[in-house]
């Protein structure tokens, strides 16, 4: 009886879609962040602002509210990413798959979906620092979520294990 208490005074876990969902969200919201620090310190020339410029009117998308704006549409579209590695890389172990997948996001933002976003140059044009600046937070980015996700996904797996035991 006093063990049935114990279990109850726990909080339940998050189920593995929701754990995916908050990982996505704070993914995006804790590297467009950094994205526009490396901006502000002038190591990169993109500034997560550059997701807004095509698609909505007025001046205040280049201001700082445009920036917190654009900083949160980062972090929902990086719920979709998630769930996108979660359904095909969750199984593999390690930071190398999320490394690549960081690399496969860059290099499908910066040379197939560039066309999307006109405030940034072609990958070619920018300099060396905006380059190894972005490859390094996109890589960072994809080993954040692919490491989060992958280990909540081993460790659900013996979670279960030890429960049908």
């Amino acid at each position: 009886m006093a063990s049935d208490h114990q279990a109850a005074n726990y909080p339940k876990a998050m189920s593995f879609p929701v754990m995916v969902f908050w990982t996505g969200l704070f993914a995006g919201l804790l590297w467009s962040t950094i994205g526009f620090l490396a901006y502000y310190l002038s190591f990169t020339e993109i500034r997560p602002n550059s997701i807004l410029i095509p698609w909505i009117l007025g001046d205040w998308k280049y201001g700082w509210i445009g920036t917190i704006i654009s900083i949160i549409v980062i972090g929902i579209l990086s719920i979709g990413v998630a769930f996108i590695y979660s359904a095909l890389f969750k199984r593999f172990n390690g930071l190398w798959v999320g490394l690549g997948y960081g690399a496969i996001l860059f290099f499908l933002v910066f040379l197939i979906l560039n066309p999307l976003f006109p405030a940034n140059k072609p990958l070619l044009s920018l300099s060396r620092n905006t380059i190894i600046t972005t490859v390094c937070l996109y890589i960072l980015y994809g080993i954040f979520i692919g490491y989060s996700i992958s280990y909540e996904y081993q460790n659900k797996k013996v979670q279960d294990k030890e429960a049908a035991t």
